[in-house]
């Protein structure tokens, strides 16, 4: 019997993708033990921030992914799910379409004060590993793993971008060039 296949959920607005996600990804699948990290654009925030469309965001992170040798993927799984974008919603989703499989969800440090917010959390520990990063600019709680990554955000790169400023060492050359292609953040 095949054991079964290990994923590692990363979630986010991906507005845009960066290297952070990048970072978290490589690393995660460097030292969790999974066979594939899926990058999962939110359809509809459950916090409602506001974002480039759902199809423009998928389309950077596949971009995003091509370099990966096929362990890093983007799913769409968030419009198929057709709920309020909740994350156990999501997992509940996902364990109906990929019985065989077994999940990670990758969180950063950052969200730890957001989960008292999170609908079913202590399900979602049920129903998925749970990997905290340690990102940077934010305390490393007791259960983070590994260094803290990038200090880069999503935010932080768009507000460059108004400003007029190109984010060429926060975002990879394949995502701008998209979002250039498709004047998005102002390019």
């Amino acid at each position: 019997m095949r054991a079964p296949v290990q994923v590692a959920l990363l979630g986010g607005s991906f507005n845009p993708p960066h290297v952070g996600h990048l970072l978290a990804a490589h690393y995660v699948r460097a030292t969790q033990g999974v066979d594939e990290v899926w990058l999962m654009p939110t359809f509809r925030h459950p916090f409602g921030k506001e974002t480039v469309s759902f199809e423009h965001r998928v389309y950077m992170c596949e971009r995003m992914c091509r370099d990966a040798a096929g362990w890093m993927k983007t799913s769409r799984v968030e419009s198929e799910v057709g709920k309020d974008g909740r994350t156990v919603d999501t997992l509940d989703f996902l364990y109906a379409r990929h019985p065989e499989y077994r999940f990670s969800l990758i969180i950063g440090s950052d969200i730890l004060k957001d989960l008292p917010h999170w609908k079913d959390f202590d399900r979602i520990e049920r129903m998925a590993r749970v990997v905290v990063l340690n990102r940077a600019g934010y305390p490393a709680a007791d259960r983070a793993v590994g260094p803290p990554l990038a200090l880069v955000s999503s935010t932080a790169i768009r507000e460059r971008l108004e400003r007029g400023e190109l984010p060429s060492d926060l975002v990879p050359g394949t995502v701008l060039s998209y979002a250039r292609e498709h004047h998005l953040y102002g390019l």
